[in-house]
């Protein structure tokens, strides 16, 4: 009989170990042994992945620094949007308030004929005190039509051309309103101050004047209608040698904030020189 040979004994060999692995691993003998073995297999397959996804974000990085800028200017230019709809939305809000408030008035005077405009400049002189509105004679605009606010009397046009219109102040020095004291019913004329300051002149002596009292227009003179609100008494000026006494007025308009103006179109004031009332 002839012996083995090596080759068939090796294979012999390996499928007796083969079968003895088999049947430890179905005991569960070779858990543990395996867990043992396969902790510096997952290390080293840890740190294979972390460098490859390092080397691939970095390979990838410049594609994602230019989606990004692509991002963000396309988020800045949608804030910038935004901004813009809420600056917008503001102005509306603020004009319907202004408008609202020129309706009330308008409604409250029914008897005369209102034209809105917008103020689009104002005299930078010292010496004078105007503004421009963007109405003119193409509106039906006139020389001598009084303008005014919900708050009170503004000034009245003194010069119209086809598209614009330039307004005298009441506070212009050159400017002369004929009003009257709503509770005394004393009469007098307002006179403009270098400073800006708006008196009420020409008070009889005999005249209690009180502050806080409001002043009207009397409609004297032609130049403005009755009972349009010029301001009210802050102070009196009162000196005994004097046949007048004096009361410094506050203006019931604004003359810093004026964006829209009422015309009255329907006055037709009497031909007197500019500057009277």
């Amino acid at each position: 009989m002839r012996p083995p040979s090596p080759r068939n004994l090796l294979a012999a060999i390996l499928v007796l170990a083969s079968l003895a692995l088999l049947v430890l691993s179905l005991s569960g003998f070779l858990t543990a042994l395996q867990g043992t073995a396969m902790r510096p297999v997952a290390a080293a397959q840890e740190w294979i992945a972390v460098r490859a996804t390092a080397l691939r974000n970095l390979l990838a990085a410049p594609g994602d620094v230019v989606s990004l800028r692509q991002q963000n200017a396309e988020l800045q230019s949608e804030v910038a949007r935004l901004q813009r709809e809420v600056v917008t939305l503001r102005e509306q809000a603020a004009e319907a308030e202004i408008l609202g408030g020129l309706l009330n008035y308008a409604r409250s005077q029914p008897d005369n004929r209102y034209l809105a405009a917008n103020v689009i400049g104002r005299d930078v002189s010292p010496y004078l005190r105007s503004i421009w509105v963007g109405s003119g004679t193409d509106d039906g605009v006139a020389r001598g039509m009084p303008v005014v606010t919900e708050r009170g009397l503004v000034g009245r046009i003194v010069e119209a051309f086809p598209t614009a219109a330039r307004v005298q102040l009441i506070t212009d020095p050159q400017s002369a309103v004929n009003v009257r004291l709503q509770d005394s019913r004393a009469d007098g004329v307002t006179v403009a101050q270098a400073n800006g300051e708006l008196w009420m002149d020409q008070i009889s002596q005999g005249i209690d004047v009180a502050p806080g009292e409001l002043v009207l227009t009397s409609g004297l003179g032609g130049g403005y209608p009755p009972d349009i609100l010029v301001g009210q008494v802050s102070s009196v000026r009162t000196r005994d040698f004097e046949l007048f006494q004096q009361a410094v007025l506050q203006p019931g308009v604004d003359f810093e904030d004026l964006e829209i103006v009422l015309i009255i179109t329907s006055f037709q004031p009497l031909p007197v020189e500019a500057g009277g009332s």
